[in-house]
């Protein structure tokens, strides 16, 4: 697609965005196109001030948005006040938490497009607050779409590995409700929400502490993914809010975009930038601090990541194409172990080549040394491993 009908197309447009702490889009549609119209952006905070703060802080402060400001120049402080507007809100409460009458009203009058960034990213997140994010978010979100007049299309960030532990070519089709992946029947959501409010509400009627709830939610979570064919929590929810606005969306156009691993940027809005550590990224960070000194892994499997600028270019892309078709249902599988596939193999030597290069120091500014990794390539040869090493230690420790 044309870079130029992009563009075009973005001129003008009012657009919600969710989940605007985390994301790459914001700054992407604000560089590409300062003469967007307005970009409404929902914080979940206390009150309208504590909005502005998480936005200055988390969004503007970023690195990130230097390409932003250098490309923008003067006008940069003038265009963030005029076309960005911090909205208070959560897309865990119906018309997402949005106090401000006047305001919400604004927005139903204005909004072009909505797209629901929103979610907990944590695999094995507690079962209440995974499912009121990733599974009621996008509901309430859509339904706040469907409210506003000009609604043209509404974008849900979802992920590749709500096909669960499949092989082979996974199609790109919608999940329907009570769907399951290992063909297990009775999958019904709002039994799902009762369940969750009778174990918190047995759990605190006897008296347990705020930490044992935490484990207790958490283990619920992956038993009922499990039941399903999913392997946990964050997949589990985030394919069930497909089902729910997969079967509310009436007439309007819907895009889910399901991207594997994101990882750092491959050139825009400059090479390697990235933002906290998730997935892959969590194990780049332990093995260049010297902390992960093991996987267990097939180094001849394909590890599919993609880069964050990658999906954003995608999800505009998208944008762009279905914005005026009503009634689609499109999902988009972004990835890479098709056309330019990474084995785990690729992803070692990468490691190793890189932290050998260009150590990571530690607090004493010394360069932290890294080794080659042993690889187990079985669950089994790992756990004989620890038992090897650590068994004798551990019968010190504690008795036989």
């Amino acid at each position: 697609m044309e870079l130029g009908s992009i563009l075009q197309f973005l001129e003008n447009k009012t657009i919600l965005l969710t989940g605007v702490t985390g994301f790459l889009a914001k700054k992407k549609i604000l560089r590409v196109q300062p003469n967007v119209k307005k970009l409404y952006l929902l914080l979940r905070a206390a009150d309208a001030t504590s909005a502005s703060y998480r936005f200055h802080s988390e969004v503007i402060g970023k690195d990130l948005f230097r390409v932003a400001k250098e490309t923008l120049g003067a006008n940069f402080d003038a265009i963030i006040s005029k076309k960005i507007i911090v909205v208070c809100g959560d897309v865990f409460y119906g018309d997402l938490g949005i106090k401000d009458s006047s305001l919400r009203e604004e927005m139903m009058n204005e909004l072009d497009i909505v797209l629901n960034f929103a979610a907990t990213t944590n695999f094995y997140e507690r079962y209440d607050i995974a499912f009121g994010t990733n599974t009621i978010g996008p509901k309430n979100v859509i339904c706040f779409a469907k409210t506003c007049l000009k609604v043209k299309l509404f974008v849900q960030i979802s992920t590749a590995y709500v096909c669960g532990e499949s092989s082979g070519l996974i199609p790109e089709k919608p999940y329907r409700l009570g769907e399951t992946l290992n063909g297990v029947s009775g999958l019904d959501i709002d039994y799902e929400k009762k369940l969750i409010d009778t174990k918190l509400d047995e759990l605190r009627a006897q008296g347990v502490t705020e930490t044992e709830i935490k484990h207790a939610m958490k283990d619920m979570g992956t038993e009922r993914a499990k039941r399903y064919g999913w392997p946990n929590t964050y997949v589990f929810t985030k394919a069930m809010g497909e089902m729910l606005i997969g079967n509310i969306k009436g007439n309007l156009a819907l895009v889910i975009i399901r991207p594997s691993m994101i990882t750092s940027t491959f050139k825009d809005p400059f090479p390697g930038w990235i933002e906290g550590a998730r997935t892959i990224d969590a194990l780049t960070v332990s093995y260049g601090k010297g902390k992960l000194t093991f996987f267990v892994v097939d180094l001849e499997s394909i590890v599919d990541v993609i880069p964050g600028d990658m999906v954003v270019n995608a999800i505009i892309a998208a944008m762009v194409a279905h914005a005026n078709q009503p009634c689609d249902e499109v999902i988009y599988h972004v990835g890479s172990s098709l056309q330019n596939p990474m084995r785990y193999s690729n992803f070692r030597d990468y490691l190793i080549q890189y932290f050998t290069n260009k150590p990571w120091m530690d607090k004493k500014g010394k360069p932290i040394k890294v080794n080659k990794p042993t690889i187990f390539n079985s669950i089994s040869n790992f756990n004989r491993f620890i038992k090897i090493r650590y068994w004798p230690l551990l019968k010190v420790i504690y008795g036989d």
